[in-house]
């Protein structure tokens, strides 16, 4: 029997989409970060459980063709990246695996995404990053939280942001120092930082950013305003956010403008969005216009088309079929992003969109008797949909249902719920929006089965711009 502290020499022959490598020794399970398909290595057992085990990497013996060389000094003690020393081709092919095997193994569908859509960037390509405040010593750093814990990792230049948000980092430490504005503990509750949140328009170059404070005052909030407009001119928007209680959640609705507007902007698909603090935006452009010109597809509408378009932000995905459709109908629980929503609808000149703020499955019930949705198209969070969504949704009897989903666990349950109510799936997509972590986006064409001859069509695409 296996005890701590054992050393083993293993075979690596799988990996997880939390980036470990997976071994067995006597059939008994043992996960390994830091390893790659095809490894042999030297490991120590760390913590010995039932049925599997964690073993700590100690050398290398043999290493796997497809370990890639990696360059970020935070990894892997950060949580974010799991997947940073493989190769880009294999990680694609793990994250369709993944995908295929929670359809089959949750929702019992026999089926794998007929495309892996790969990411055009694979390093810098977020548009927002969200920096947690540490103190050390007398000075602050800001990092990202250790894989499994609230404890931060200093990072400066995180790989997967641009490299703009570097200068900006520095500026608010250096700010926090010169003022002897200390970080957030969470244990003690002292402290006034809690994170950096930054957000950019990688098309319009537009740059927001917002600090997240325990107290609602700052010492010399003019200073802080002016590095900032001098470390970078593409700064539009500096804001405070003023987040007393004791939570989990970055934000709270509670902030003010220090300098310029409450918004950025950004392009997706020819249209423009403006993005408030609050307001939830996918964080690679260059992805998300491949998974909405996809979701397009799949819903194929036309003139006579009612879209309920649940989830909807602000209001990406509806406003870029607007033009498609007859009516689109929106809702969102963030009034900050319904009433961006709302300018970004007048804002493209599209006259046929309403967007409602309140709870997906409340409000799809106040609907019911209200409109007749040809299309519903889903964008839940990680969670899934509740049942209340799922049994309001088909009650509405749609022909088409598009689901856009970050958790493909939870989607492939959804998605069985929806089978048992008369839908089929006629098409399963995946795409890499978030290269070198472990998460894989989806997304699902499930339609009406007295629908499915109308499904057979040729989809009418949108257009891409010259980088995709």
């Amino acid at each position: 029997m296996l005890k701590k502290n054992d050393t083993l020499i293993v075979d690596i022959t799988d990996m997880t989409s939390e980036g470990y490598g997976v071994c067995r020794h006597e059939n008994y399970v043992i996960f390994v970060l830091g390893c790659a398909t095809g490894d042999k290595a030297e490991i120590k057992m760390m913590k010995v459980l039932k049925n599997f085990g964690y073993g700590k990497l100690i050398n290398l013996i043999q290493q796997s063709e497809l370990r890639t060389e990696n360059k970020c000094k935070a990894f892997p003690s950060c949580g974010g990246c799991v997947f940073r020393h493989i190769k880009y081709e294999e990680e694609l092919n793990i994250k369709k695996n993944i995908v295929a095997h929670n359809f089959k193994a949750i929702g019992g569908f026999d089926l794998e995404p007929e495309e892996m859509v790969g990411s055009p960037l694979i390093e810098r390509y977020r548009n927002k990053a969200e920096y947690p405040a540490v103190q050390v010593g007398e000075n602050i750093q800001f990092g990202f939280y250790a894989r499994g814990s609230h404890r931060v990792i200093p990072c400066d230049d995180c790989l997967l942001q641009p490299a703009s948000f570097e200068p900006i980092v520095k500026c608010v430490k250096d700010y926090c120092d010169n003022n002897k504005i200390r970080a957030y503990n969470e244990e003690t509750g002292i402290g006034t930082i809690r994170h950096l949140y930054i957000r950019c328009g990688i098309e319009t170059g537009e740059i927001m950013v917002c600090l997240v404070s325990r107290k609602d005052k700052l010492r010399n909030e003019q200073e802080l305003v002016s590095s900032l407009l001098k470390t970078n001119n593409k700064i539009q928007s500096i804001v405070l956010d003023v987040n007393t209680d004791n939570t989990n959640v970055i934000l709270s609705e509670n902030y003010r403008v220090l300098s310029g507007k409450e918004f950025i902007q950004e392009k997706l698909n020819g249209l423009t969005f403006n993005i408030s603090p609050l307001s939830f935006f996918q964080v690679n452009k260059y992805t998300a216009e491949l998974i909405y010109s996809k979701t397009c597809e799949y819903a194929s509408p036309t003139k006579d088309d009612v879209i309920l378009d649940l989830y909807c932000g602000t209001g990406t995905i509806g406003l870029s079929m607007a033009e498609s459709a007859k009516e689109v109908v929106g809702v969102e629980i963030i009034q900050d992003a319904v009433d961006n929503a709302v300018i970004n609808a007048k804002n493209n000149g599209i006259s046929n969109a309403e967007f409602i703020c309140g709870d997906a499955g409340v409000i799809a019930n106040d609907l019911e008797n209200k409109i007749k949705p040809s299309v519903v198209i889903l964008d839940p969070p990680r969670a899934g949909l509740d049942e209340n969504t799922v049994k309001q949704v088909v009650k509405m009897n749609p022909k088409k249902i598009v689901m856009v989903s970050c958790n493909s666990a939870t989607a492939a349950r959804d998605c069985k719920s929806f089978a048992e109510s008369g839908y089929t799936i006629e098409h399963l997509s995946a795409f890499d929006m978030f290269p070198r972590t472990g998460h894989v986006e989806t997304v699902i064409g499930l339609y009406r089965k007295d629908n499915l001859s109308s499904a057979k069509v040729t989809y009418p695409k949108l257009a891409k711009n010259d980088h995709h």
